[in-house]
């Protein structure tokens, strides 16, 4: 086994998963893929609200599938594990209990970038690029590389992006919106985490709801999406932490 993944919990409630494999310049296989999908279930299980995804290989953080699994897997031979954690690993980062992090700290690609894609906020090195370059490959993007890019960036990025393969920079995707944040190298972990801290400290249930009624909106039109937000709303507003929270705001208001 090629690959590592380390978890380190620097709060209770946040947890750092470091991906590495030396051997395959972090490309993905099969076995490191379901392995991951297990170590954010078990870490958002144990209580992680915040979990930061990393890379411990310099100068690369997630990058495509390893390929010879997929080739493997047509040819029916055996593969290095099942696969099915790549749809697993996106329903974990995507979790309405847990806020995902990716603290990009190098070039990513294909399936990488598409876990990148998927996770809550994205922190990029100002010498990170991203690419989709499945199209060199006779292939499509499947888990996200097209559709979820699109949302992020835009009809006209993500076209260019998926029918070039060339890859873009992290400044570039920050200034459509695909990226939240550009750092100096060396830079997004420690910013990741200064992110996290802060975000652990939000009301599970406002965060929780607040990730659905994102997620809704993304697949209904304007008039639903307003009425469910609203339905969230609802659920969540009598909740103590929200009645805590609206109580410790408005005296500040009326202390000043």
């Amino acid at each position: 086994m090629s690959y590592s993944i380390t978890v380190d919990w620097v709060k209770p409630e946040v947890a750092i998963l470091t991906f590495s494999d030396h051997e395959r310049s972090n490309q993905i296989c099969w076995a490191a893929i379901d392995d991951l999908a297990e170590h954010l279930r078990h870490s958002r299980e144990c209580g992680a609200r915040v979990v930061i995804l990393a890379s411990g290989v310099p100068g690369q953080w997630l990058q495509h599938a390893w390929l010879q699994d997929l080739l493997s897997g047509l040819a029916g031979l055996e593969q290095t594990g099942t696969g099915a954690g790549w749809f697993a690993t996106l329903n974990e980062l995507s979790h309405e209990d847990v806020i995902s992090i990716a603290a990009i700290s190098g070039d990513c690609s294909g399936g990488g970038a598409e876990l990148g894609w998927a996770c809550d906020f994205r922190i990029a090195e100002k010498t990170s690029r991203f690419s989709q370059p499945e199209i060199n490959m006779g292939l499509t993007t499947g888990i996200g590389g097209s559709s979820r890019l699109a949302q992020l960036a835009g009809r006209a990025t993500a076209t260019e992006m998926v029918l070039t393969g060339k890859p873009m920079s992290a400044e570039r995707l920050c200034a459509l919106g695909a990226v939240n944040r550009v750092v100096q190298s060396g830079q997004a972990l420690e910013a990741a985490l200064e992110l996290g801290a802060m975000l652990a400290e939000k009301s599970p249930h406002a965060v929780a709801g607040l990730k659905r009624i994102l997620a809704s909106s993304d697949d209904a039109s304007l008039t639903d999406a307003m009425i469910y937000e609203q339905e969230v709303f609802q659920s969540v507003v009598s909740t103590p932490q929200a009645v805590q929270g609206m109580r410790k705001i408005q005296s500040g208001y009326d202390c000043g």
